[in-house]
Formats: structure tokens, C-alpha cells, sequence
């Protein structure tokens, strides 16, 4: 599609520039399917100014390549009417073209393009337009149909350690979770002692743990023990990132009928998700076999999942986030949220999402109690009994810390990392580690 008048003959607010600041935040050790968090976990930091001078931010997960890209896009961007958001992305598609689904990758995190350029500009021009209109984000969205967004604790298998400098060294000065954040978590008793930490800091109501790491029965034993340890009315799910076998994830998944709010992604790929399903009675959730609108329709002929796990960052923003929220509702899948190590911007466009959908009937993933940083001048946001206030304040309703950003900034350049990869970081522990995309 050409545009033969680039711009609306109508004022608006232009884009007068574009800045894309990588920044690396200290994260601990935490283990995975892909193998281990670096000790430095990376974001991109998006600020557009508009041409009378209002500030629109956004956050998405760090990647150079894709830094690189928004880089790229600054010409087709600067002097573009930040309403217009589908004139936007089509300049955006015509330059980049449309990811695949292929191109999402065997990890557990999203490396797509396309997908994350738009999330950071659409995000930006939205905390913009909210300040142009003096409405909050959630009201571009449809409207707030809740004033606080539940959110779950995220378990994470752990070596010993604090991250950042410290790598695997802890602060003995530390306390309460802070002290807790930077212990072990290597068999079901440490698992249990970093819930009920997490949990008395933020009031969780329900739990998450990041499996894949250990063979299948010590990961079980672990759901059990925070079972016996929270009780019945605290609902569990476990995500082994779809490391099992179709017949562990039957075995297991039975044996945990009587204890799980659902499984998150205990195989690979539709067709295994599916047999799955048709096996067990708990709900099966997703991020990883339907991933973005091409792939819904096969998970909807042959039943792949139940939820959907949405990431504003993988998904192309929060209105299309809204559009799967609909089609969830269409053909009766429940809708969640996946959560990547992130800071306050991306934490409020998630709350804010989260306040416009129709239903949240599952808790929202968040990384956030895992990180010490922060972005906004605010500080940290709160959690009251596991959930965070919807903000009022116009846009998104958190400004950019900007000597935090320098200093966050001074991280990214000092630490050498320019995409995020498990793999190596694994070795350091057990030299020879490899990824495999299936493992037991």
C-alpha cells in the first residue's frame, strides 16, 4: 500500500522524535527451560515528543536487532499524527513486513519483530494521546471495568544469588524478600519458603512456578508441598515450557487433577497440546503453541488449549490485545496474561489492558517482585493482596525516571549483553548445558 498524502491535512500531534535507549536491569539467577537468567536482564526504553513538546513512553523486552529496527524506523515515523495508528502500522508492515509464526522460536520468550516495534510505538503514542485527551489508557482501551488488576506469584527454580554485580554472591545486609529473592530454590522445601515470602510481601493469591528445569517428578513434588503448605483455596498452575513428552505431561498431568487451576504449556506445539487436553481435565494454558492471530485458527479446529496467554509485547500492542480478547470470548477460551522481566512502564500498560478486558478470571503473570529497579519517578508500584491500583493520572500515568535511565543505560553498556540467551549463561553452572526443545 502506497500513500500518496503521507500526512492528514487535519493538525495533530506529530511525531517530532524518537528516542530508543537500551537498559539492563539487575536480575537474579533464575532458572529455566532455556537455561538460566544473565545476571543483567535487558529492556528498550521508548520516548517519542511530539512536536508541541508531550512525552509518550513505552518499554519491550531488550534485543539489539530489534533496537536496531527502531532505529530504522525513526524516518517513517517523525511527523506522523500519533492518532493515526493504523496508517502507523501499515508504514511500519510496508518497510519490516509481517512476522511468521516461525519466527517466534523454540524459547520460551518471543523473538519476533514486527510484533515489538509496534508494541513500543503503539504504547507510546497511546500515553500521548491519553495526555492530549486527558484520559487515562485503560479509556482508549473501552473503559475500566475494575480498579485493581490481580496478579500472581511467579516461582522461579533458582541458584544462589542477587544478580547485577553480585552475579551469584548475595548481600548480607538484605532482608524480608529481598533477602529471600537472593536465596536458592532447588527442591520443593526452598520452593515453598520463597512462596510464602513472596507472598507475605505482595499478598499474592495465587501461584506460579516456572518448571521445565528438573525431571518432571521433582517439579511435581514441589506443587504438591505448596499445595499442602497454602491449601485448597490458593489455585496453582506450574509451566514447564513445553518440555514434556506428550505421555509426562498425561502422567503428571493426572496425577495434579486435584490440585491445579490449569497447566500451563507442558508440551509442544498444537497437535501435542491438544491430545493433551482431550487426556486431562484441567485446563490447559498457552503462550507458546498459539502465539499470534495466525495460529488461532487451527488451535480453534483441533483444540490446543483452553487460555491464552496474551503479552501485549508479543501480540502487537493493547488493542490488538483487545481484538484476541474478543475472539477468547468468541470461541470460548479463557484469556490471561504472560509476563516478562519487566519494569513500571510495561507493568502500567499491563494494568491498564488488564482493567479494559470483559473477564479476568485467572491472575495476571508478573516477573516484577523479581526486579530491584526501576524506570518511573514514582518508584516501585504496590501490591495490595496481589493486586495494583489502576492509574488515573492521563496516558499511562507514570513518567520516565530519566537519571535512572542514564544509569540503567551505563548497565547495558558495562554489561556486554545484547540479547537475552540462557544457554551460555546455563554453562557457567553445568559446563556442556544444552537447550532441547523436548527433554523428558
Amino acid at each position: 500500500m502506497t500513500f500518496t498524502t503521507p500526512f492528514s491535512d487535519k493538525a495533530g500531534p506529530r511525531i517530532k522524535a524518537i528516542t530508543v535507549t537500551p537498559i539492563a536491569v539487575v536480575d537474579p539467577p533464575l532458572l529455566n527451560a532455556a537455561g538460566l537468567h544473565a545476571p543483567y536482564a535487558l529492556r528498550t526504553i521508548v520516548e517519542l515528543v511530539t512536536d508541541d513538546g508531550i512525552s509518550g513512553i513505552s518499554e519491550i523486552p531488550g534485543n539489539s536487532d530489534i533496537d536496531a529496527a527502531l532505529e530504522a524506523s525513526k524516518p517513517l515515523l517523525i511527523g506522523r499524527d500519533v492518532f493515526q495508528l493504523h496508517e502507523i502500522r501499515q508504514v511500519l508492515v510496508n518497510h519490516f513486513g509481517t512476522d511468521t509464526a516461525a519466527q517466534r522460536g523454540d524459547a520460551p520468550w518471543d523473538q519476533r519483530k514486527m510484533v515489538h516495534i509496534f508494541s513500543a510505538i503503539e504504547v507510546a503514542c497511546l500515553d500521548i494521546i491519553g495526555k492530549v485527551v486527558g484520559r487515562p489508557v485503560v479509556d482508549l482501551l473501552g473503559g475500566k471495568l475494575r480498579d485493581r488488576v490481580p496478579f500472581s506469584a511467579y516461582l522461579f527454580y533458582k541458584y544462589e544469588g542477587a544478580g547485577g554485580k553480585l552475579a551469584f554472591d548475595t548481600d548480607p545486609n538484605a532482608e524480608g524478600w529481598a533477602a529471600a529473592r537472593q536465596a536458592s530454590a532447588l527442591n520443593p522445601t526452598e520452593i515453598v519458603a520463597q512462596a510464602k515470602a513472596m507472598c507475605a510481601e505482595f499478598g499474592f493469591q495465587s501461584i506460579k512456578l516456572k518448571g521445565g528445569v528438573f525431571e518432571p517428578r521433582q517439579e511435581v513434588d514441589a506443587m504438591f508441598a505448596l499445595y499442602e503448605a497454602f491449601g485448597p483455596n490458593v489455585p496453582l498452575r506450574i509451566d514447564p515450557n513445553a518440555l514434556w513428552k506428550v505421555e509426562t505431561a498425561i502422567q503428571y498431568g493426572r496425577e495434579m487433577e486435584p490440585i491445579l487451576e490449569y497447566l500451563e504449556d507442558p508440551v509442544r506445539g498444537q497437535a501435542a497440546m491438544a491430545e493433551v487436553r482431550k487426556a486431562l481435565k484441567t485446563p490447559l494454558a498457552t503462550n507458546m503453541c498459539t502465539t499470534s492471530f495466525e495460529d488461532i485458527p487451527n488451535s480453534i479446529a483441533i483444540g490446543s488449549e483452553d487460555i491464552i496467554l496474551s503479552d501485549h509485547h508479543f501480540w502487537g500492542g493493547l488493542r490488538a490485545s483487545m481484538t484476541l480478547s474478543g475472539i477468547c470470548e468468541t470461541f470460548g477460551r479463557g484469556l490471561s496474561m504472560h509476563s516478562n522481566s519487566h519494569l513500571g512502564i510495561s507493568l502500567a500498560a499491563m494494568v491498564h489492558l488488564g482493567a479494559a478486558l470483559p473477564q479476568v478470571p485467572y491472575a495476571l503473570d508478573t516477573h516484577y517482585p523479581w526486579q530491584s529497579d526501576e524506570i518511573i519517578t514514582a518508584g516501585r508500584f504496590t501490591f495490595e493482596e496481589g493486586a495494583v491500583l489502576v492509574p488515573q493520572e492521563p496516558g499511562l500515568g507514570v513518567e520516565l525516571d530519566r537519571e535512572a535511565l542514564v544509569r540503567l543505560h551505563q548497565n547495558y553498556l558495562d554489561c556486554g549483553l545484547k540479547k537475552r540467551d540462557d544457554e551460555p549463561e546455563m554453562q557457567k553452572k553445568q559446563p556442556g548445558w544444552k537447550f532441547q526443545a523436548v527433554r523428558w
